[in-house]
């Protein structure tokens, strides 16, 4: 019996390996995918539900043709990119600031962390209060979501670094200036690239509220838009548009990563 068992446990590692490497983390999605069309096609589920991917592919080509989702897309991207640069710079200079200096550290740290437990979503009626519904408000919204990773983590590197460290720049004479850029911003570019993965993922998460809150263009609009006139296709059009774009900008950081970490040797599984 254990035989057949560790028999078969052999075999199917063997198919696994037979499969190409880049083409490991498309099996499960093109399952359930197969699996989806397939009851979808039987009838098994109401198409106004949950349509079938090929209504969505179908729904998907139709709006980029027309050029309507080029025009949300556009429009979201420049909100979601603006919102996390300024929202990722900030938190990248006040977490060098509070990891560098203890008095910056005693001075900020405390309202920041503050700050960081309020949920995002409860200040939604402040900011259309104060900003209005327009463009601003929207990627003031985002640049706070992509803050506090950004900070958190940025302020977590720097306290990181191996305090040896510090004492073998003594030895080379560095200044305040070489020792933090030859020194300190390399020992925790891990968690600052870390801080930017987190950053970008927050940043998308807030678009969608932030364009469902009041707009008139973008991919979180178009999917209320749709919802509002019961269009589940095109609502799951804007959603694999986020789950495209977001893997995408992760799979960015992360090759940045491969680049800019070859020293750090680490487990890989």
């Amino acid at each position: 019996m254990k035989s057949e068992i560790a028999a078969s446990k052999a075999a199917g590692q063997d198919w696994l390996r037979a499969v190409p490497g880049p083409l490991h983390a498309w099996l499960v999605p093109i399952a359930i995918v197969a699996l989806w069309q397939i009851a979808g096609g039987l009838g098994w589920i109401s198409a106004t539900l949950l349509p079938t991917p090929l209504t969505i592919a179908k729904q998907f080509v139709s709006l980029g043709l027309s050029g309507e989702l080029w025009e949300h897309f556009q429009i979201s991207i420049l909100r979601a990119l603006s919102g996390f640069v300024l929202g990722g710079l900030t938190g990248l200079a006040l977490g060098l600031s509070t990891g560098l200096g203890k008095m910056a550290e005693r001075t900020l740290d405390p309202s920041l962390q503050m700050l960081r437990t309020v949920p995002l979503l409860s200040l939604i009626p402040l900011f259309i209060l104060w900003f209005g519904i327009g463009e601003f408000s929207k990627i003031l919204m985002i640049s706070l979501g992509a803050f506090f990773p950004m900070y958190v983590n940025t302020f977590l590197g720097i306290r990181s670094v191996d305090v040896k460290l510090y004492d073998v720049s003594r030895i080379f004479q560095y200044s305040k200036l070489q020792l933090v850029i030859r020194l300190i911003i390399p020992a925790a570019l891990p968690n600052i690239l870390l801080g930017i993965r987190l950053s970008l993922g927050v940043s998308w998460l807030v678009l969608v509220v932030a364009e469902m809150m009041g707009t008139s263009a973008g991919i979180g609009y178009m999917i209320q838009d749709a919802r509002a006139y019961s269009q589940t296709d095109i609502v799951f059009v804007g959603i694999i548009i986020f789950a495209i774009v977001g893997k995408l900008s992760d799979s960015v950081v992360r090759l940045l990563e491969s680049k800019l970490l070859r020293w750090r040797e680490t487990y890989k599984g």
